[in-house]
């Protein structure tokens, strides 16, 4: 006898969440995603490259909350003080969240996979799992690629609020030490055709000046 079908996961169960409520300590503490990259803000550039991929759309900053309004999608700042870090806006947008699932994606990596949602949803399904996380080639100083697990890149269960709340409020604020606590599958990006760059970030000007100059999928 077969083994029963995982459930699937639509778009439409899914709310994607941009992370731009950093401090920007590495750009001289400018707001990063209000900075342009091709002439559009960095937030509302993973917007509308998000946007395709999911059934909804929330953002998480912590300053200039009418610009990002602007962008056309609910804008919410962090619960925690302090600017605490990705974790604090993966607790906003799960308390926000009304779908059964919630992707994170950060500001400041423009080019990452236009097929992020569908194949972490695909992975999360046939494992069962809590959380599926991407994992994307990262060259080393030998000169060769390895790959790397990408936190800030997460499909996770809605139904994990109350986990987060609880490693949250007793201070725990790294995201890998939460994520362990759960089901956990890492999801390359490594196929053929997948952009080698698609997880670069930019902590700087100029690194973000050096994405420009790379064509995205």
């Amino acid at each position: 006898m077969s083994a029963p079908l995982k459930p699937s996961v639509s778009p439409a169960d899914i709310t994607g969440l941009v992370l731009a409520g950093g401090r920007g300590s590495r750009m001289g503490g400018i707001d990063k995603g209000l900075k342009p990259f091709h002439g559009t803000p960095l937030a509302l550039h993973a917007l509308l490259r998000l946007g395709p991929q999911v059934g909804s759309l929330l953002v998480n900053a912590n300053r200039n909350l009418a610009a990002y309004e602007s962008f056309g999608a609910p804008v919410w700042p962090d619960g925690l003080a302090d600017y605490a870090g990705p974790l604090a806006g993966f607790l906003v947008g799960l308390e926000h969240c009304e779908t059964p699932y919630l992707l994170t994606v950060p500001c400041d990596t423009p080019l990452f996979p236009p097929d992020l949602a569908e194949r972490l949803a695909g992975a999360l399904a046939q494992a069962d799992a809590d959380i599926a996380m991407a994992s994307g080639p990262e060259p080393q100083a030998d000169g060769s690629v390895q790959l790397r697990a990408q936190p800030v890149f997460s499909l996770l269960r809605a139904d994990l609020l109350e986990s987060l709340v609880r490693f949250t409020q007793a201070g725990g604020r790294k995201i890998d030490a939460w994520t362990a606590q759960h089901k956990t599958v890492l999801v390359p990006f490594d196929r053929e055709g997948d952009s080698p760059h698609a997880f670069y970030n930019a902590n700087t000007l100029a690194e973000l000046h050096a994405l420009e100059q790379r064509r995205p999928a």
